[in-house]
């Protein structure tokens, strides 16, 4: 039978205990035990660190015995006085003391883990999920936990101290359009029907300020049901504003002071501001994507102009067809991409969308891939177009400019991971403004919204949206840390007519804007302060700060990629009585 903690309260945390002659009270799980015989070192750790206990010939018999009946993972409660160590550790807070303990309480015993509880451990990542209450006992995660929390901590006394106000809003909710499938709920009462889980909190917030609200704060829980990856899972957390009687501007001033209350706090990071602005048009043109990562070069560069007298069909074809050729210079890449490597590079362009991947690999000479096309003087042209020299490697990408792009944006990205020159300690902030309002879709040809249809149009394009959706620019912001999309916020729409003019834009009947919105519709009826807001990835944020590799080093009890928890095995099937009560058949559909 486990011993009681009668008599004996917990005093220290194992990671404070430092200061000689204290007598105290630990309480922890065993981390690693030495038996030397005479002497008995036990590890105790707790989400705070290790102390070391000793027992030794000087120790009362039964609590020696008791000690050297413990294994990893036992749960114990020391008490003892606090000496010097004898072999000190100055690695750690607590390594320079020792315990020696003069009464020991086993509380509970542990069978073998499946895996050993170290930092470093090199289990297969299913394994450590399908345990997850033992894998979260491991330091890293526990130290990524608790940096979460401190995160939200510090994210409520910023945003309380500048006046804003919590409120929760429903989990249950009226299923709208907002860019990924619904969560649903079956109603027992109302059978037929069906809650929705929040993909965000939008709507309830724009309503709280038409009730007078003008500053909301949420840490709100927000349901996604669409294909995960490293920075996305089903359900995340988000940290939701809003506010009246203010412009685009106020909210990101806003919010630049919370990122630099939180870095500073947190980990002692000094974030300057105002954060660097690009326009959408911008970061593509430049970096081929709207959350580029600034940390490095290898900018994109537009040679149209430097190529079209070349007779190459590729550059040629794409110019004729309204597209561009363009290039990033590799600085220092041709050491590192043999043709072997760029071969690679090319297949993932492929990949892509694009037709491959034109290239000058200037290592001792330049070697050009389409070297027998070029005429007089129009390598050196294209090298100093791009500003090339002894030791880079220049990667050129011909097609429509979407493809250019979106094919360059991800071979940089590839480039300097691979040439490693990617600062880790660097946190770079970037605003990404004037957003498209529209973004086409090619398969059915038509134009859709690319934001939610509350996202505020800039006035000089109101006039476009009817007969020129591709340029029609929203009043809508991204705020990009590192190459990773923290958040979007945007200003609302609050005049009634041009409300139902954007869904309209949108193809939506007056039935469907009543069945989807009606509520909506009428509360601006009423009038509302003009308004804006944004949704902060605190998961997201939280892996950034953690420098962890996936959402799942910072969420206590992840998903997998196919949306499932291996620990619990949800999600489950459902008996037929509980599905009986509330009106429904499954009809399992095969793969």
């Amino acid at each position: 039978m486990a011993d009681t903690m009668k008599g004996l309260k917990r005093t220290h945390y194992c990671g404070d205990v430092t200061e000689v002659g204290q007598e105290v009270v630990v309480g922890g799980f065993v981390d690693r035990i030495r038996n030397k015989g005479g002497v008995i070192f036990i590890v105790l750790r707790d989400r705070t660190g290790i102390v070391q206990l000793l027992f030794n010939d000087k120790s009362n018999p039964e609590i020696f015995e008791k000690a050297a009946s413990c294994h990893s993972e036992y749960v114990l409660m020391a008490k003892g006085k606090v000496c010097e160590r004898e072999s000190k550790n100055y690695k750690i807070k607590t390594g320079l003391v020792e315990i020696f303990v003069d009464d020991l309480r086993i509380l509970a015993k542990a069978q073998t883990p499946p895996f050993e509880i170290v930092s470093d451990s090199n289990v297969n990542e299913e394994l450590r999920l399908k345990y997850r209450f033992l894998d979260l006992r491991r330091e890293p995660l526990q130290r990524n936990i608790i940096m979460r929390h401190e995160i939200a901590k510090v994210t409520r006394e910023y945003f309380y101290e500048n006046g804003f106000i919590e409120i929760e809003t429903p989990m249950m909710m009226k299923s709208t359009p907002e860019g990924a499938r619904d969560y649903l709920i079956p109603s027992r009462v109302h059978q037929g029907k069906f809650y929705a889980l929040p993909q965000s909190p939008q709507i309830y917030k724009q309503l709280l300020m038409i009730s007078g609200y003008d500053r909301y704060i949420q840490l709100a829980r927000c349901f996604r049901d669409e294909d995960l990856r490293a920075d996305r899972q089903p359900e995340f957390t988000q940290i939701d504003l809003e506010m009246s009687f203010v412009d685009a501007e106020d909210i990101q001033e806003c919010v630049e002071g919370f990122v630099q209350r939180v870095f500073k706090e947190v980990m002692n990071v000094d974030i300057p501001t105002p954060l660097p602005r690009l326009t959408f048009a911008d970061a593509m043109n430049r970096y081929g994507s709207d959350k580029p990562d600034t940390r490095f070069g290898f900018e994109i560069q537009d040679i149209s102009e430097t190529v079209k007298d070349i007779d190459f069909v590729v550059f040629q074809n794409a110019l004729i067809d309204g597209g561009s050729v363009r290039a990033i210079n590799v600085k220092n890449g041709a050491g590192t991409y043999t043709r072997k490597e760029i071969d690679k590079l090319v297949e993932h362009a492929k990949g892509i969308g694009a037709k491959g991947l034109a290239y000058i690999r200037w290592a001792d000479e330049p070697n050009c891939s389409f070297k027998k096309f070029l005429g007089d003087g129009q390598l050196e042209k294209i090298c100093d177009a791009v500003n090339a020299e002894k030791g880079d490697l220049v990667l050129i990408c011909a097609d429509k400019n979407k493809t250019v792009l979106s094919t360059l944006g991800a071979i940089r990205l590839i480039c300097g991971k691979r040439l490693d020159v990617i600062p880790e300690d660097k946190y770079n902030f970037l605003w990404i403004t004037e957003m498209p309002f529209f973004e086409h879709d090619d398969e059915n040809n038509t134009w859709v919204a690319a934001h939610h249809p509350f996202t505020m149009p800039m006035e000089e394009c109101i006039e476009y949206l009817d007969t020129d959706p591709a340029n029609v620019r929203a009043k809508a912001w991204d705020l990009v840390l590192n190459g990773t999309e923290l958040s979007s916020g945007s200003m609302r729409i609050t005049d009634f007519e041009l409300q139902q003019r954007m869904f309209e834009a949108l193809g939506m009947t007056d039935e469907e804007i009543k069945a989807k919105f009606g509520f909506l519709v009428d509360a601006y009826r009423y009038a509302a302060p003009p308004h804006g807001g944004m949704g902060i990835g605190l998961d997201r944020l939280a892996m950034i700060m953690c420098k962890a590799d996936s959402l799942r080093d910072v969420t206590a009890f992840p998903k997998v990629q196919n949306a499932s928890e291996l620990m619990s095995e949800c999600p489950s099937v459902v008996d037929d009585e509980s599905l009986s009560v509330l009106g429904i058949k499954v009809d399992v559909k095969e793969d």
